[in-house]
């Protein structure tokens, strides 16, 4: 990977991280198109950039992160992150095969844009409107919901944490800042094991001049997450879903067609 290819990539996550459209659909096929091979470093890239991205809530919400006295929200974030660490650890190969197989992820783009036509009709009636009324029964039951990101690399983590939130009567505002706070400690425990795994069986690939990729990237990926997320919150409040599915269905079709063309 090369200093051009992490920039376009960074670019790539810092776009679609908080977008229901799934990052990591984005990058896996953007890497066969500007020549980016797998390799320890270019898999370790790919996460690291996403907490890069997500650190961009802290600051956006720095209100929330840095205020000592709101314990319950530190303590429902815990309680949501769990299934995602017990299932990833558990499911670590299965999710190694589906993020090498382009195909699966291209059919799950588009199933999930399927459904996202449909969603706004399914949750009527909303009660939930802030963080602070979430229950830590409700945090769990929307970390369950994360796990299906885990399952199906694809669908997209803010997708289904997000109507996992609308399904227990959070509004679509609610629902998409507690799938942002709950990226945070996602991605940091997910980053942690993907360095620590390089670090321990491929030390040679973390040189200087990967690390000085990895930085700026990282830093590019934060900048323009910033910017996403100020913009995503009231375009998901006025358009709601079906924009998104649409743009699913078309990006996974035109995968296929690069797929089966034999282009990628």
């Amino acid at each position: 990977m090369d200093f051009v290819q992490a920039i376009i990539l960074a670019i790539v996550e810092g776009l679609t991280e908080f977008l229901p459209i799934s990052s990591t659909a984005h990058m896996k096929f953007a890497n066969p198109i500007i020549g980016v091979k797998s390799t320890p470093f270019s898999d370790m890239f790919e996460i690291v950039i996403q907490l890069a991205a997500i650190l961009a809530v802290v600051v956006v919400y720095y209100r929330k992160f840095f205020d000592i006295s709101r314990i319950n929200f530190y303590l429902k974030l815990i309680i949501a992150v769990i299934p995602a660490i017990i299932f990833g650890a558990l499911l670590k190969k299965h999710i190694d095969n589906a993020l090498g197989n382009l195909h699966f992820i291209a059919y799950v783009m588009i199933g999930g844009g399927i459904i996202f036509l449909f969603v706004d009709r399914l949750f009527r009636n909303p009660k939930i409107n802030d963080e602070a009324h979430i229950s830590k029964t409700t945090a769990f039951k929307i970390g369950c919901f994360q796990v299906l990101s885990i399952l199906l690399p694809g669908v997209s983590r803010s997708a289904v944490t997000i109507l996992g939130g609308m399904s227990q009567r959070l509004t679509r505002k609610a629902a998409a800042e507690f799938s942002f706070f709950l990226a945070v400690p996602t991605m940091m425990a997910a980053s942690a094991k993907s360095y620590w795994d390089l670090h321990k069986i491929h030390p040679e690939a973390l040189t200087n001049d990967n690390y000085t990729i990895l930085a700026i990237s990282s830093l590019l990926a934060f900048i323009v997450s910033i910017f996403v997320i100020r913009y995503f919150i009231d375009f998901l409040k006025k358009y709601g879903f079906k924009v998104w599915g649409y743009y699913r269905i078309v990006v996974g079709v035109f995968m296929l067609i690069l797929l089966w063309r034999g282009i990628v």
